[in-house]
């Protein structure tokens, strides 16, 4: 199987600019680069579907680039619904050098940073030699461009793409970049950069986008609830990394196997069997899990992450530590508590409606306390009965859990 062919199977290919980068793809050899704002201090997992993409191309004989952009994070790009917040210039220094460290080690190529071309590019130069070379008209075609002009869009955030075209332009001639490859949201402003090149040096070079990691419903994969699953596990632990992938969903497990790990067709194919006949077992996601925590976090982390998981389906819910315990039970409805007897703070808590409800959960063996069944109703809950003199777990039947904190 090509590269090309492999890619596509995968499903990493939306767009390409030309066909002939199908046979330039096969023969190794392109330097290509793909880009990130520093718009956080870490990457999230839609960053690392993207960003695969370097390992395989590099594998297949191409080099990678790694544009981390103070120049554009300072501009912010457009993106189809309102403005952006400006970002801070001193917090925009910080996230780069947090991501430059982060993507080095997962991704060990080079990192450069467009602010170091663009500083110096004075507004006259910047409308005369960039500007001038790109329509407005082309402009107000893009997608994004053209969805934000409802809302109503500055001229910083119009002239992103123009940016990121100049980046393209700056690569290409001076570090011999002949592709750029993103998600399929940069199309519009990576053809900028293929116009702008076109207009002002004849050259001919090539874009390439991959479809967005989403969810079933259309959410981008990496995302819950608007929050982010980071990569740097002090932000997303390595147990809350490996329960989202565990739960990810049946119909799109095998599209996560194919799209963010390396396992070969064969084995994706043997394990889409395997997981079809019992999705019940949760094979494939759990191979998911494995093959990401490993490469993100390491073995050690990977397998603390099991271990937790196991802990917590058995009960054993002192023999976890409590950062791990807290994320794992991050979900879960959380209570405040002054303590005092036990039955009063389950029924405070909303965990049963009266006290008599209350014993009788105690003597059918429904309720657990960090772990073990609650056979009495005398119990005291205060910091010595509590985790770390500080937390109460409750599990009411076999799956329902509640988190209480001591104040």
């Amino acid at each position: 199987m090509t590269l090309y062919e492999d890619l596509k199977w995968r499903g990493l290919i939306q767009d390409i600019s030309d066909p002939k980068l199908i046979d330039k793809l096969n023969a190794g050899g392109m330097t290509f680069y793909i880009g990130t704002d520093p718009t956080a201090d870490s990457l999230h997992l839609g960053h690392y579907s993207s960003f695969l993409i370097t390992r395989r191309l590099a594998a297949a004989g191409h080099k990678p680039l790694l544009l981390v952009g103070m120049a554009t994070a300072l501009i912010g790009d457009p993106r189809g619904t309102v403005e952006r917040k400006l970002s801070d210039r001193k917090e925009v220094e910080h996230n780069f050098a947090c991501l430059k460290a982060q993507l080095q080690t997962i991704f060990p190529y080079e990192v450069v940073n467009n602010y170091d071309w663009v500083k110096d590019i004075n507004v006259i130069e910047f409308f005369r030699d960039y500007g001038k070379y790109i329509n407005v008209g082309y402009m107000l075609s893009k997608d994004l461009i053209r969805r934000q002009m409802e809302s109503g869009i500055s001229y910083a955030e119009f002239s992103y793409m123009l940016i990121q075209g100049l980046d393209f332009k700056y690569l290409h001639e001076n570090r011999g970049v002949d592709l750029q490859v993103a998600g399929s949201d940069q199309w519009g402003n990576i053809t900028t950069g293929i116009e702008l090149i076109r207009k002002t040096t004849g050259d001919e070079v090539y874009a390439m986008t991959m479809p967005l990691v989403t969810d079933s419903h259309g959410n981008k994969f990496g995302k819950s609830e608007g929050n982010a699953v980071w990569l740097d596990k002090n932000k997303t632990s390595s147990y809350e990394l490996y329960q989202f992938l565990l739960n990810s969903e049946d119909s799109m497990v095998i599209e996560y196997l194919k799209r963010l790990t390396f396992l070969s067709r064969e084995e994706i194919e043997a394990i889409e069997v395997e997981h079809n006949a019992a999705p019940e077992k949760r094979l494939a996601q759990k191979k998911l899990a494995e093959e990401i925590l490993r490469d993100l976090h390491g073995e050690g982390a990977y397998e603390s992450a099991v271990k937790i998981s196991e802990q917590l389906f058995a009960g054993n819910i002192k023999e976890i530590p409590v950062h791990d315990l807290l994320a794992g039970l991050k979900d879960v409805p959380h209570f405040e508590t002054n303590g005092g007897a036990i039955m009063d703070v389950l029924v405070s808590a909303g965990i049963c409606s009266s006290k008599r409800e209350a014993r009788e959960f105690i003597s059918n063996g429904s309720l657990t306390v960090n772990g073990e069944p609650l056979k009495a109703t005398d119990l005291e809950v205060n910091a010595e009965a509590c985790i770390a003199g500080k937390y109460l777990v409750v599990r009411r039947g076999k799956k329902k859990y509640y988190l209480g904190e001591l104040v």
